[in-house]
């Protein structure tokens, strides 16, 4: 994620409510600066006491004072946590998001946060783990190479950005391993971008992989694993791969299958739209397929995914959607719910 951020404004989902499931009130206790327009945000309860635990590849949403609902991954594991700690990069093209946290946030503010969710697991016993990081994309692999360190299994970090100053966390990377550490800076290389396909060919046969970074990098890096065990290669988006477009929306009918309520989707309107102004209470939060929020168990009917959660081989099943963002090949599509 340029900016592990994502979902739109407020504006642009005039017909939603507040998302309401799992919400803390928390406070804003400490920021520190780890890169370039790069700062870590650290959150408690606001009455304090511990916070639901998490695994490393877990985000939490903030739902900030101007509107905004955005995601960010957590970067410091802790499987019984008092705190989250969240990176935010200021992204040049920010709708609002970054730009209002780096700017206008300050220690002692009170925010409401979501508990963690967690798309983008780590394999803790795989035989070697490859950590692939661009920008702010490192993150979760940040979270995930502490734990692998604590754990003391084996690993390899690959670690791109522009520049030195952009770099998060360079000074504690740099006394780490050299031999599992690799930096790379596209100011320091002429301008090339980091060498993925190397970095994946130097991998042992069943290593796991795990890339986070702007979508660039990451259908860069899909194509470089393509001949590697899928169930092997994980990515985490933080925009979406493709957006659809509203002729890809709608025109079927969508049965939730436990009340027997059937609603029609209208050309151009998303499932969770129509379901959220029938009155239907469903967990959303992005609305643009890459959170995993609204992720929704499908007992027939023929989904077309736009999400970047699932796998290539998840959709394939057709056994659960995004209803943020399917559309539906059949004239009807039943869920579980």
């Amino acid at each position: 994620m340029d900016t592990v951020t994502a979902p739109p404004g407020a504006a642009s989902r005039p017909h939603l409510p507040e998302p309401h499931a799992h919400i803390i009130e928390a406070r804003l206790t400490k920021i520190e600066d780890v890169a370039r327009d790069t700062k870590l945000y650290t959150f408690q309860r606001a009455e304090g006491g511990p916070l639901p635990p998490y695994k490393p590849g877990a985000h939490i949403d903030l739902h900030l004072p101007n509107g905004l609902l955005r995601q960010f991954s957590l970067v410091v594991p802790n499987s019984d946590p008092e705190s989250y700690v969240v990176g935010v990069k200021k992204d040049a093209n920010s709708r609002g998001g970054s730009r209002y946290i780096i700017e206008e946030m300050k220690v002692g503010d009170r925010i409401k946060i979501s508990a963690p969710r967690n798309n983008f697991p780590l394999m803790e016993n795989a035989e070697h783990v490859v950590l692939i990081a661009g920008g702010i994309g490192i993150t979760p692999i940040w979270c995930m190479t502490q734990q692998l360190i604590a754990l003391n299994r084996p690993w390899t970090l690959y670690y791109s950005c522009r520049s030195r100053d952009d770099m998060a966390f360079l000074e504690t990377l740099q006394t780490l391993d050299p031999q599992a550490v690799h930096l790379h800076f596209d100011d320091e290389a002429d301008g090339k971008f980091l060498d993925l396909a190397a970095a994946i060919a130097g991998a042992p046969a069943n290593a796991h992989f795990y890339c986070c970074g702007p979508n660039p990098m990451l259908k860069a890096f899909e194509t470089a694993a393509a001949s590697r065990p899928h169930g092997n290669v994980h990515v985490e988006y933080f925009t979406p791969k493709e957006e659809a477009k509203a002729n890809e929306l709608g025109g079927f009918w969508v049965e939730l299958a436990r009340s027997g309520e059937e609603y029609y989707i209208p050309p151009g309107k998303k499932v969770l739209e129509v379901l959220f102004d029938s009155g239907v209470d469903v967990d959303y939060s992005c609305e643009l397929g890459i959170c995993g929020a609204c992720e929704t168990r499908v007992i027939s009917g023929e989904p077309v995914h736009h999400d970047a959660v699932l796998s290539e081989e998840e959709q394939a099943t057709n056994e659960k959607v995004m209803i943020c963002c399917c559309g539906c090949k059949s004239e009807r599509l039943v869920l579980d719910m």
